[in-house]
């Protein structure tokens, strides 16, 4: 890990980029170039101490979940996010399994203020949401590992069901399992495909039905019902744009044509997140 050159080369990024580029007001006042050491550690979901100590060159070798936070926080190119990994001492992780989202995609999603969009890589890890998604749907930035993955809060957390209707729910369960089928095959071998199945297969009698059912789906738009805790019943359609990897989606979602959903969206956007939980 060469501490001095990783401690430059964030300070260079945050110094550069300006609080508009990450969905941040400008602030009547500002003693220092870009953003806030405090701002970074804020999009990065790390302490803002934890934070200034790698800066200062002095903080312990970052994991590559922090790396990744750090990349996106700080809106980083591929090859930014690569020198970035190199410098902590760590390998990039494989482009295949690309779970990096680039400042184009980030920049769109910034500007989607009044319709919730998050990204999710093709194993259905939410990567990134913004503000609307995170009232809609609840906070994913606070989760690490498996809990930040769909399929797996789907299966072995009973209570994340509840936000859906009764009926949809076998539907949605055949989703996400006929998603991942597709994946699995796009990525054969792959490590972390290959130990997501089997966990999945030893938690829950459910996905190992739905499993050896073998059924496959590709990347579509779909309806989705969800019950929401403030607002009720919202009916919007998911439409997922694929990177140019394919590795991750955009999801879009909208209000569904002669529901009352827009005006919820609306109010809910005025409310905002109220001690929300998934």
């Amino acid at each position: 890990m060469n501490r001095d050159e990783l401690a430059d080369f964030l300070r260079r990024h945050r110094e550069a980029l300006q609080p508009a580029a990450v969905g941040l007001p400008p602030g009547a006042r500002r003693r220092t170039p870009g953003l806030r050491r405090d701002e970074v550690a804020m999009l990065a979901g790390m302490s803002t101490d934890y934070y200034t100590r790698l800066e200062q060159a002095r903080g312990p070798r970052p994991s590559t979940q922090v790396l990744a936070a750090l990349a996106r926080a700080l809106r980083f190119t591929d090859n930014e996010r690569d020198h970035l990994y190199h410098l902590a001492g760590q390998q990039p992780p494989a482009r295949g399994g690309d779970t990096h989202v680039g400042p184009g995609i980030l920049h769109v999603l910034t500007k989607l203020d009044d319709t919730p969009a998050c990204v999710i890589s093709d194993l259905g890890e939410v990567l990134v949401q913004n503000r609307m998604h995170t009232l809609v749907s609840g906070d994913f930035s606070q989760r690490r590992g498996l809990d930040r993955c769909i399929p797996w809060l789907w299966f072995t957390a009973p209570h994340d069901r509840e936000r859906f209707l009764p009926e949809d729910r076998d539907g949605l369960a055949r989703h996400h399992v006929a998603g991942l089928r597709a994946t699995a095959a796009a990525r054969s071998g792959d490590a972390d495909v290959t130990d997501l199945v089997a966990r999945l297969r030893s938690a829950s009698t459910e996905f190992e039905a739905l499993w050896s059912e073998h059924e496959v789906r590709a990347h579509a738009g779909h309806n989705k019902r969800m019950l929401h805790p403030e607002v009720g019943l919202l009916e919007l359609v998911c439409e997922p744009l694929l990177t140019p990897s394919a590795t991750r989606q955009l999801l879009i979602y909208y209000p569904k044509s002669g529901t009352d959903t827009q005006e919820k969206l609306d109010l809910l956007r005025v409310i905002g997140t109220q001690s929300l939980t998934l």
